[in-house]
């Protein structure tokens, strides 16, 4: 923190932590966007923590039509271009309306805290249970299975039986598996969740390219499995990393809108080195116990007087599937273009038409969909279209200066 105007996301546990201890230096502009679609309970716990912490000054972003999923993709000049595929492209309707209030409430651009990475440091996925099973702790396996599976209504044998199959391989073996899983047909959709935990699971875009591409892709996985050196131990420990990597890129991606477009720097303390070493050593087990929600945030600030008791005790997390589906709805037209017959995607064989069009239909119908695999294909698509408009320029070393070419 410097003598710029500092701001903050006031939302979910980990925001909340970064907005309290920056309060602790100064005034934070803590936003808190409270769209009513969410049904969530952000905005309460936002209200009741800026009544509670000396210099938060608390300020609502309320929702809008055009605050959805894939607003403004009919015009892609209005996005910066970044270094890679930008997930946040597909939210910066939300981002610019966080951003503009910000901006409304500074006397000049400063910096901008975000909670982003902190679910992938202070927390695990339950996918730590196939690693319980691989190093034989059955006892600590089941316990855990037993709540994960309270929690998602479901049975203790349904849970483990989903980690069974990744505790009996390496991550060579399981790429060999999934090439050749890429040379069989294409797999009926099914939610991700119910799909058995994989080293590097498949999601629904990879049933969306033709057969030529899937049998290339297939070729490219086996080369790698069978170049695999120092491969990871851990399932857990391998998940995590590549959770730190996607959330890395997109938040630069992110960082490059809010400079852009207002001269906010964007800072995410849980993507630091340090915060990194010092979470991940701790075992997913540990991170990930089912019993407690963000541990180790309890652990690091209970007694502390930084945040209120009542945000350590929270168990509440906010989503937005609401405005995926209102997004996927209201521009739909524009998304068929996007990743239609003409698109980038389908020259490469990335997309084929028939099963991104389901896709679509279902969640115009309001019916479960890959929306996980639709945000990153309109992600590539829509960075593809940009490189494609963008001005023409390279870099070249040309020693001992770096020059322009």
């Amino acid at each position: 923190m410097d003598e710029r105007p500092i701001s903050a996301d006031l939302a979910g546990l980990d925001s909340t932590t970064l907005a309290c201890l920056a309060a602790q230096r100064g005034t934070v502009a803590a936003v808190t966007f409270a769209d009513e679609r969410l049904r969530d309970d952000d905005l309460a716990f936002a209200a009741r923590t800026t009544a509670t912490v000396p210099g938060l000054s608390h300020h609502t972003v309320p929702g809008a039509p055009g605050t959805v999923y894939y607003a403004g993709l009919h015009d892609l000049a209005a996005l910066p271009v970044t270094d890679a595929p930008n997930a946040y492209v597909v939210t910066a309707s939300i981002k610019r309306a966080v951003l503009d209030t910000i901006a409304a409430n500074a006397p000049t651009p400063g910096v901008h805290f975000t909670g982003a990475a902190g679910d992938a440091v202070l927390s695990a996925p339950s996918s730590y249970l196939a690693d319980l099973l691989r190093e034989r702790r059955h006892r600590q396996a089941w316990s855990h299975a037993l709540v994960h599976a309270r929690l998602r209504h479901t049975s203790t044998f349904a849970v483990l039986a989903r980690a069974w199959p990744a505790s009996r391989t390496d991550l060579a073996k399981a790429w060999s598996q999934t090439a050749d899983e890429l040379r069989r047909p294409a797999r009926d959709w099914i939610p991700q969740a119910q799909r058995p935990v994989a080293w590097t699971p498949l999601l629904a875009s990879a049933d969306w390219m033709n057969t030529d591409t899937r049998s290339r892709l297939a070729d490219a996985v086996d080369q790698a499995a069978g170049a695999l050196a120092n491969a990871p131990a851990r399932l857990a420990d391998w998940t995590a990393r590549q959770d730190l990597a996607r959330v890395g890129a997109n938040t630069a991606g992110w960082r490059a809108l809010a400079l852009a477009e207002h001269g906010i720097e964007l800072a995410a303390p849980y993507l630091d080195n340090e915060v990194i070493r010092a979470c991940l050593a701790v075992p997913a087990d540990q991170r990930g116990a089912p019993g407690q929600y963000k541990p180790l945030l309890d652990a690091a600030f209970t007694g502390k007087r930084v945040l209120p008791g009542f945000v350590l005790a929270r168990t509440t997390k906010g989503g937005f599937n609401a405005l995926a589906y209102a997004g996927l709805r209201d521009h739909a037209p524009v998304l068929k273009e996007l990743v239609g017959p003409s698109s980038r995607l389908a020259a490469l064989g990335l997309v084929t038409q028939a099963p991104v069009n389901d896709a679509l239909a279902r969640a115009a119908a309001g019916q479960p969909t890959a929306q996980g695999a639709l945000h990153l294909v309109v992600t590539a698509e829509v960075w593809l279209r940009q490189l494609a408009a963008a001005p023409t320029c390279w870099w070249e070393e040309v020693s001992p200066h770096v020059a322009r070419a």
